[in-house]
């Protein structure tokens, strides 16, 4: 059974190649610029543009007076060009008349302060005025160039957000928050109980006496802060569904997508995701041209598969990225000769359809005229960067094969907004450094070391189709997750977990009975304490006949008698060695109806989750992508159910020697797509080389799934 998506764009079933572009800001040299950025962008191997984002300007420049002329003839170049254009709605900055006219289009900080105009994305969501406005200008768009055959799909905005938390405190603002209190809690005696408000005398009245949190006001009710952190995902949300009403109704086969951000804390990803019809997101890491750039590369993949995740492993859109020196980072580094190819085809193994670059041309004034582009301001495509941009576009026109396939992953690592946002903001453990993002990571590293691919998870997430599903700091349990985690070991998963585990509910209270709260007996443990370490501290626990150091985190367990615990009792695998809690257990197996559940109490380094997760996976029967992956290469695989594409990629400026051998010895052929050559037995790939394999098992001559 084929398990493919069709192309985002129906009409263009390819890796879709291509990039922010700004006509508008060379209008005055448009009868010289646009024609060479064509004949540029064709030469590059482009296929769409992004246009459109940051033009309300010159779409509107007086109130309800409009000037679509520039943007019919930039339409036009595209459809003559075969092109297809990736049309923005503009509301991610307005022009200088709007805030002028109708300041309270302008967000309130959260210090109480107007903005002046200037920037981008300070915005209110809530005025009436701007939503008014933006509905309209979206529906002049929908109706203008719904039958125009450049346009592809819609950009919606542009990474929704902003300064501070990205949130409105002004009256328009606090009215809807009460308003979504009202239909969160119903009464409100139900909201006080909910976030305990009798600490300091907090209680109150009336929702009419709510205020967002802030520093003068209250900031201490972490129910308060956590519903505040939820009510911004929604207001997103809700303007999404705004800003793409129109569009739907007018064009409902163009697909619409907003460009999210690595590691945006203020918005929900997974809830905003469930309105995309494809998700897209910006990719800018600190690349060095070093070794460490195994250590970024292993992050961005944790990003690519987050954001592959949140549509349940549908393909998504890489809609920005740099083809070399990022402006607005701390060191504007430049890319060594074959990194830009490493980079984009990174993201097309984890699962993007598209490699899509910020920006096209190189602005001649403001913030970003030095940053990275497809054209640099020498303008006539003899540079370097042009020249490997070129030869991107010629790797992924040979790609179209692998245009809708998946990442078959069969275990799944949790990275939970909400935990993050209350995790966070409790008083306890390290509360200078809490390390939520830290730990999923060290997780996520074993897996991905060991080649074994994963998806990312959130707690509304299903977890049937997975084997082994991991939950690091699931600190909050929220809709019925510990029911889900329960069924899921019962029906023959295995689960793991760390300490912090289960200790509140959905509105931030502590469980009473003890931690980890409602799993308990799914683990067959009790966790007393947490022992905070100093960062200069550490413990040991002996798993496995060998010695790991523990730090950070050490939770304190006891094993559940077993009438506690389903009728068995926890296995202690592993143990502390120091300490007054000496002897404790430190790794726990508790076996539950079918399946298993394994605790491991204590904040561990790398060697100790490579090797217990390698353990693991062996006795799961979770194969990785290769036998012996070298370090500094990454590994994945792209399969549609019936064929599988094997992607490798050097991340060390030396040389690496891949050994293609897989599942216990068994040889496969593989056949490059990037220079049709047959490749077996080992491969070189050279400094920041990427090689891309069609892989068919050799002996039966058929072709198989390794995993």
């Amino acid at each position: 059974m084929s398990n493919r998506y069709k192309p985002v764009i129906a009409s263009v079933p390819h890796i879709l190649h291509g990039a922010d572009y700004n006509p508008e800001q060379w209008i005055k040299m448009k009868d010289t610029i646009w024609p060479q950025d064509m004949r540029l962008a064709k030469e590059a191997g482009i296929n769409v543009l992004s246009i459109g984002i940051f033009s309300w300007s010159m779409l509107e420049p007086e109130e309800d007076v409009y000037d679509f002329s520039w943007l019919d003839e930039v339409m036009d170049l595209l459809a003559e060009n075969g092109m297809k254009a990736n049309l923005a709605t503009p509301s991610g900055a307005r022009p200088v008349w709007m805030a002028k006219k109708h300041p309270e289009v302008l967000r309130i900080e959260r210090n109480g302060v107007r903005n002046e105009f200037g920037g981008r994305h300070n915005a209110c969501l809530s005025s009436p005025y701007f939503r008014e406005k933006v509905t309209k200008i979206n529906t002049l768009l929908a109706e203008r160039y719904k039958d125009h055959p450049a346009l592809g799909m819609w950009h919606i905005s542009n990474e929704y957000g902003g300064s501070g938390d990205s949130a409105c405190y002004c009256p328009y603002c606090k009215e809807r928050f009460r308003d979504f209190l009202k239909a969160r809690y119903g009464t409100i005696d139900a909201l006080n109980d909910a976030w305990w408000t009798t600490f300091w005398s907090h209680r109150f009245d009336d929702f009419s006496q709510i205020e967002p949190p802030t520093e003068r006001g209250d900031m201490n009710l972490h129910g308060l802060n956590l519903d505040w952190h939820r009510f911004t995902t929604w207001q997103y949300v809700d303007f999404y569904e705004l800003e793409t009403a129109p569009l739907k109704k007018i064009t409902p086969d163009k697909p619409c997508t907003a460009n999210l951000m690595r590691w945006f804390k203020p918005i929900n990803y997974f809830q905003l995701a469930d309105q995309l019809d494809v998700v897209s997101w910006d990719n800018y890491p600190l690349w060095k041209n070093t070794r460490e750039d195994a250590s970024v590369a292993m992050e961005t993949a944790f990003m690519h598969d987050l954001f592959r995740s949140l549509k349940k492993g549908k393909p998504f859109l890489l809609m920005e990225s740099c083809p070399s020196a990022v402006n607005w980072q701390p060191v504007s580094k430049i890319y060594a000769p074959g990194a830009h190819l490493s980079h984009s085809m990174q993201a097309v193994a984890h699962g993007s359809d598209s490699v899509m670059y910020f920006q096209f041309r190189k602005s001649r004034g403001s913030s970003e005229k030095f940053h990275g582009a497809v054209v640099d301001h020498e303008g006539q495509g003899k540079t370097r960067i042009f020249k490997e941009i070129c030869q991107t576009g010629k790797a992924l026109s040979g790609l179209d094969e692998i245009v809708g396939t998946t990442y078959p992953a069969r275990a799944a690592v949790l990275f939970d907004w909400e935990n993050w946002w209350a995790y966070d903001d409790a008083q306890f453990a390290h509360n200078d450094h809490k390390n939520y993002q830290e730990m999923v990571l060290e997780y996520y590293e074993a897996f991905y070391r060991l080649g074994i691919p994963v998806d990312i998870i959130d707690e509304t997430c299903d977890l049937e189709k997975y084997q082994l599903v991991v939950t690091p700091l699931m600190y909050m349990l929220r809709n019925g997750f510990e029911k889900k985690i329960e069924q899921f070991v019962k029906n023959g998963g295995t689960w793991v977990t760390s300490c912090i585990t289960g200790y509140v509910n959905d509105t931030d209270l502590c469980f009473l009975g003890g931690f980890p709260g409602p799993l308990k007996e799914t683990l067959g443990i009790w966790e007393e304490e947490l022992d905070s370490l100093y960062p200069e501290q550490y413990n040991e626990i002996e798993w496995n006949r060998k010695v790991y150091p523990a730090h950070f985190y050490c939770g304190l367990a006891h094993i559940l008698d077993p009438e506690e615990a389903a009728g068995t009792k926890a296995e202690v695998l592993g143990r502390y060695l120091h300490d007054f809690y000496a002897g404790y257990p430190a790794v726990t197996a508790h076996a539950y109806g079918e399946g298993k559940a394994i605790y491991l109490a204590a904040r561990m380094k790398k060697d100790f989750y490579l090797d217990f997760f390698k353990d693991l996976c062996i006795r799961l029967g979770l194969k990785p992508v290769l036998d012996q992956i070298p370090e500094g290469v990454e590994a994945t695989v792209r399969s549609d159910g019936k064929q599988t594409y094997l992607f490798l990629n050097n991340f060390y400026p030396e040389p690496v020697q891949v050994s293609l051998l897989a599942d216990g010895g068994v040889y496969y052929d593989h056949y490059s797509l990037l220079d049709g050559s047959l490749v077996s037995g080992r491969i070189t790939l050279p400094p920041k080389g990427i090689q891309i394999l069609k892989r068919t098992l050799r002996d039966a001559g058929t072709e198989r799934i390794s995993l």
